[in-house]
């Protein structure tokens, strides 16, 4: 067995709003439930519910901009610049302008659609 693990083929998450997530490390690429680590691209004018997540979520971003609400603070995310959201905080991430937005995401535990406790819209 290596020390390592080379990702060659991330998992692509099914979406239905045509953002593209490539999950390198985390529960449904590897099985690992310690953490996450994705590639992201949410295209423009896009968005999701608010949720509450049971794990810290770090986003840095490369290409674009990103609006992130959190706890009814509205934070504008441009590339080259990270944030840390604190699991338990009530989060909204979009995508309002006219460009795609690209971005790497790592969450602590592993990102779990069970634990991401979104509001319904």
């Amino acid at each position: 067995m290596s020390n390592y693990f080379k990702q060659t083929s991330p998992f692509v998450v099914p979406t239905t709003d045509n953002k593209t997530i490539r999950e390198h490390f985390g529960k449904l690429s590897t099985g690992n439930e310690d953490f996450s680590i994705a590639h992201m691209i949410a295209p423009a004018n896009w968005s999701e519910p608010f949720q509450n997540p049971e794990f810290d979520e770090v986003t840095m971003m490369v290409k674009g901009k990103k609006l992130i609400e959190v706890d009814g603070e509205k934070i504008e995310l441009s590339a080259g610049e990270s944030i840390l959201i604190i699991k338990g905080a009530k989060v909204r991430y979009s995508n309002p302008y006219n460009e795609d937005a690209e971005y790497w995401s790592m969450c602590l535990p592993a990102f779990s659609i069970d634990k991401v406790n979104r509001e319904e819209e």
